[in-house]
């Protein structure tokens, strides 16, 4: 039998050239110099916003926890508050530079603070009962009001009076809720005045600007008019002290975590569904409240397409929970802090969360966009 010569058309294996791979957005890495040897391939990441890296941290500006911290109404800029009596300012965008640091402002540490919705202010309360309007271009202290005969825990402010000046609304634990004229020239006497009767933990105002929401210890959320000067109603649901408030950007749902773990979204449209009587929308569970009593501070998502859709509060367990508001599933549990997480901001523009920690320190984390983009 005579050996003939293999052909394709016989069956016989041709090694044919190696293909030319299709280019990709993989990174290839490599943990030591054995060339590429031990490189191994990571998923490309589908980027979502403008910042530098998905994760930056903001440290080195405070020796204490940060209590509050807040985008500006543009997104381009960031305040935090901390137990060290400072105020940082940083920027959001790249280098991410703490371009301003307020220091020793009070006499104890700063509880809460907001930006102006005009003006290139900041307003901060305090333990030593003061509230403070600062001036972010020239880092000077612009009033200094004693707003109160008790610790400061909370501040929120409005445009939607009607009045055309921003108005400011402070709670404290002398039970009382007092409203502000803002800016520079306003005076040093409330404008108006409610008796909780028991210590305030938050303060929130409505998206007309004529309600004030005010959490306090007796497990409540008391609603009253400014016009009024009168109480209109309460929301109840909660079994321990509410921490914080926040409205949703429609102004139609109010978020509340409390001491009890658990973060309730109250209805508070005018003629809201009877379905719960007492208005509770949703109860979310996940962010557990620890044994510190710390008034932990929760937000709405605020960019374009994602407006209501998410909430997130931040945790004893050193996590921020992240919530889908209308099937109350946690879509993210987000690591990094070392400490609890006391204070969550999101971006008004982009899908960037903000988060600040009893360890010192801020996150800048970007998620993916919200179901409804």
């Amino acid at each position: 039998m005579s050996k003939r010569p293999g052909s394709p058309s016989s069956g016989a294996l041709v090694k044919r050239a190696k293909a030319t791979p299709p280019p990709s957005n993989q990174i290839a890495i490599s943990s030591s110099g054995d060339g590429d040897k031990n490189k191994g391939l990571i998923r490309s990441v589908q980027r979502t916003s403008s910042l530098e890296a998905p994760i930056i941290s903001l440290a080195g500006a405070h020796s204490g926890e940060i209590l509050s911290c807040r985008f500006d109404p543009t997104g381009q800029n960031i305040a935090a508050c901390s137990a060290d009596r400072s105020v940082s300012l940083w920027r959001t965008y790249p280098p991410n530079t703490n371009y301003g640091l307020l220091s020793s402002l009070t006499k104890a540490p700063i509880l809460d603070l907001q930006w102006s919705l005009f003006a290139p202010h900041i307003y901060t309360v305090a333990a030593d009962h003061t509230m403070l309007i600062l001036d972010v271009t020239t880092g000077q202290r612009v009033r200094k009001i004693r707003a109160h005969r008790e610790i400061i825990n909370s501040v929120d402010r409005t445009m939607a009076g009607g009045s055309g000046t921003e108005l400011v609304v402070t709670g404290a634990d002398d039970g009382l809720v007092r409203v502000w004229d803002g800016g520079e020239d306003g005076g040093k006497t409330p404008v108006a005045e409610f008796d909780v009767g028991c210590p305030v933990t938050a303060v929130c105002w409505s998206a007309d600007g004529a309600s004030v929401y005010a959490a306090a210890l007796d497990n409540e959320i008391h609603i009253y008019d400014l016009r009024k000067s009168t109480q209109l109603s309460t929301l109840t649901g909660h079994t321990d002290t509410p921490t914080s408030l926040a409205l949703s950007p429609n102004g139609s749902f109010l978020l509340s975590p409390s001491l009890s773990s658990h973060t309730l979204i109250h209805d508070v449209r005018p003629f809201a569904p009877t379905s719960s009587p007492n208005r509770v929308h949703r109860v979310l569970t996940g962010a557990p409240a620890g044994f510190e009593n710390t008034l932990l501070r929760g937000a709405w998502s605020k960019s374009p397409g994602d407006e209501g859709m998410r909430v997130a509060v931040g945790g004893a367990d050193r996590m921020v929970c992240v919530w889908e508001v209308e099937s109350g599933k946690v879509v993210y549990k987000l690591p990094g802090h070392k400490g609890t997480v006391t204070s969550v901001d999101w971006h008004p523009k982009e899908p960037i969360i903000l988060t600040g920690s009893k360890d010192g320190t801020m996150l800048l984390g970007e998620l993916e966009q919200g179901l409804g983009v």
